[in-house]
């Protein structure tokens, strides 16, 4: 049986609500995060944050039906990098369409505008918990960079507050048993000869 062809365009206003319902579904899965909670995200949100020059959001459709987006952002590598990259921000395909070439197809999109933005590089931001998602940006050639970490505002505030008050972090009073264990290393070969 000869699989449906996929159908990606960029969302425009023809398509936002789709693209709202869609994402309100990746969130109900569970595939964008855990802190959207469900969520609905707004027509006029969408709308606002599509105006924007540096993000672009691509729908993927089969059969008439919207089974996949992708969200992007123009951006560097870093504050310091030459050169320009696109981000995958998000990508979410239904649970139910995954496995037929929906991801692909919205990657040939987003190399596509890569190509015609003049961007260097493309990356992604995968959820270190999505095992579907590494592996598939793995596939795909997409290799390890950087592990982004993430602390909320107070609870780092706390943090800050407890090493303010003389409290030694984990990681300084292991540098400090380290130290302490090769200094006596060191002392007992002293000893021996």
């Amino acid at each position: 049986m000869a699989r449906a062809p996929i159908q990606v365009r960029r969302v425009d206003e023809s398509t936002t609500e789709a693209f709202c319902d869609l994402w309100s579904r990746a969130r109900s899965c569970g595939d964008q995060g855990s802190d959207a909670g469900g969520r609905r995200v707004t027509v006029e949100l969408v709308r606002a944050a599509l105006g924007r020059p540096d993000l672009v959001g691509f729908l993927a459709t089969s059969d008439g039906a919207t089974v996949g987006y992708a969200v992007l952002t123009d951006t560097t590598m870093s504050a310091f990098a030459e050169g320009t990259s696109v981000a995958v921000d998000q990508i979410f395909v239904l649970p139910e369409a995954r496995r037929s070439g929906v991801a692909r197809a919205l990657m040939g999109a987003v190399a596509t505008y890569a190509d015609r933005r003049g961007a260097e590089q493309v990356v992604c931001n995968v959820p270190a918990t999505g095992k579907d998602a590494n592996r598939f940006f793995a596939r795909m050639g997409f290799a390890p960079l950087v592990v982004r970490r993430v602390i909320s505002t107070a609870a780092l505030h706390r943090k800050l507050a407890g090493a303010a008050e003389g409290h030694r972090s984990s990681l300084e009073q292991v540098l400090a048993r380290r130290r302490v264990a090769r200094g006596r290393a060191t002392g007992h070969r002293l000893a021996s000869h």
